[in-house]
């Protein structure tokens, strides 16, 4: 007797209908969303004009609606810019780095192969189509090639629905209903962005969904049957995930049991760790404001004598390396590969505080002391900040010297004394370029720096960033260890 038959006869039938009855019901809906988009296709392709009337009728009334609101027109390229390929791209690469680190490498191949069919549906279908995008009366935003299936509709469909699958074994079962509708919500929010900004039309973004959908289902699907051929149980990805065993390792800290043993003090502790950097700030900027050395202008003016294309061209660049963009990007992808790696939120919390206290008091300061630019040309233009500090310098020393205190205590390699000397040389080039660039004082490098070493000693001693620092093979035995237990 063969072992199929030893199961049905300790489980009976009921297991294997059930689960056939599953399988025709899940491909019953895969067919008809292909159906669905695949009759849109051709009422588009064949310019139906009840199709073409209900499209127009919906991009003209949004329009008139958004044209009028500069703020709302914001507001919706800010939701459109998240189902972008310069947002989303980076977003899978960073959470496939952290399945790999996690050793997961099955769900960070299903992303792999499913995100790189979204980016061969999109163009291809496009070229098929040739549907010109939509002419509004007043156009608020413009988007190249052509308009069906909308790329961002497709693309965020696919990109936020296969995370929701990977991620899923990690949410507990009744968080997953909100998990999975969080994800819904933006997916429906990019859909709607792109039709009231008047770059897509309304079944441009409905076929877009059903595409993804169907992309996602037949992906699901194979990585299903991936999992039995390699003798793992059967598993539902729209209950349990693409890999349910998985959970552990998915889990962001799973070992950790307590960030912050007494908040509120902690929290107390912080604020006024804040108010003392802001007092030492404004102390020192109300003083070089009202009574600034003549070496303090002398610096940029003496410097913008040294200017050359080649230099202007490096001084941007390095100016850029501490701009709000650049530390925020670097923040991003440090954070949840950090959570990877070790496996706690403590140093994580400690870089998120340090950046966010590092904008809180560079704004509050700038805005209270309002010292001028200095008297040179000023490369960058005119800038809604004061001189007094260099939040440029602030934003880059904090992030740089946050994840040098976090690595040196995590890494036990060499290589770990790189961030020490980025810690050192990024602050250095982007003062030089910001005073090159005529936009600072020496002294407002100097407020920079009280700036973040004040507030990097205050969370240094009351968050302890290094409390149970652990190695990334320590911590995977700990996890080990835990889910043995």
């Amino acid at each position: 007797m063969t072992d199929d038959n030893r199961v049905v006869e300790r489980a009976g039938w009921a297991p294997v209908r059930h689960f056939a009855e599953r399988s025709v019901l899940g491909l019953i809906a895969v067919i008809v969303i292909g159906l669905g988009f695949a009759t849109l296709l051709l009422l588009v392709r064949f310019h139906w004009t009840p199709l073409q009337s209900l499209d127009h009728a919906v991009a003209d009334g949004l329009n008139h609606q958004v044209a009028g609101s500069e703020t709302r027109v914001k507001i919706l390229q800010q939701i459109s810019t998240f189902g972008g390929r310069g947002f989303m791209i980076p977003l899978v690469a960073v959470v496939v780095v952290a399945l790999l680190i996690r050793r997961r490498p099955r769900p960070a191949l299903y992303l792999v192969v499913t995100g790189i069919g979204a980016m061969i549906l999109d163009p291809s279908l496009k070229v098929l189509v040739g549907r010109v995008r939509p002419v509004v009366e007043s156009p608020v935003a413009h988007a190249p090639g052509n308009s069906f299936p909308s790329g961002h509709a497709l693309g965020s469909m696919i990109v936020y629905g296969m995370l929701a699958l990977v991620l899923l074994p990690a949410v507990r079962a009744r968080f997953r209903p909100w998990f999975l509708g969080f994800f819904g919500l933006i997916v429906a929010l990019i859909g709607f962005s792109r039709i009231a900004l008047g770059v897509h039309f309304l079944s441009d973004v409905v076929a877009g969904w059903l595409l993804g959908i169907a992309w996602i289902s037949v992906t699901a699907y194979a990585f299903r049957l991936w999992r039995r051929e390699a003798g793992h149980p059967a598993a539902r990805p729209a209950h349990d995930g693409l890999e349910p065993e998985a959970g552990p390792d998915l889990r962001p800290a799973p070992a950790e049991r307590v960030v912050l043993p007494q908040p509120w003090t902690q929290a107390a502790e912080i604020v006024v760790g804040w108010v003392l950097t802001f007092g030492l700030l404004y102390v020192l900027g109300y003083t070089v404001t009202r009574w600034s050395p003549g070496w303090d202008d002398a610096v940029p003016r003496r410097l913008q004598e040294f200017r050359s294309p080649a230099l202007d061209d490096l001084s941007w660049l390095w100016s850029k390396a501490g701009d709000t963009h650049a530390i925020l990007a670097v923040s991003l992808v440090f954070c949840p590969l950090a959570l990877a790696l070790w496996r706690q939120w403590r140093p994580v919390l400690f870089l998120v505080l340090a950046m966010f206290g590092e904008l809180t008091l560079f704004l509050t300061s700038a805005a209270a002391v309002d010292r001028p630019r200095p008297a040179a040309e000023h490369l960058d233009g005119p800038l809604p900040t004061s001189a007094f500090p260099s939040g440029h310098i602030a934003a880059t020393i904090c992030l740089w010297s946050a994840i040098a205190i976090i690595v040196m205590a995590r890494v036990h390699k060499p290589w770990r004394w790189l961030f020490p000397a980025l810690a050192v040389l990024m602050p250095l080039g982007v003062a030089m370029s910001r005073m090159y660039r005529g936009m600072h004082h020496p002294t407002d490098v100097l407020g920079a720096c009280l700036l973040a070493a004040a507030w990097l000693g205050t969370l240094w001693f009351v968050i302890r960033p290094n409390t149970h620092a652990v190695t990334a093979t320590e911590a995977a035995v700990e996890n080990r260890q835990l889910v043995v237990v």
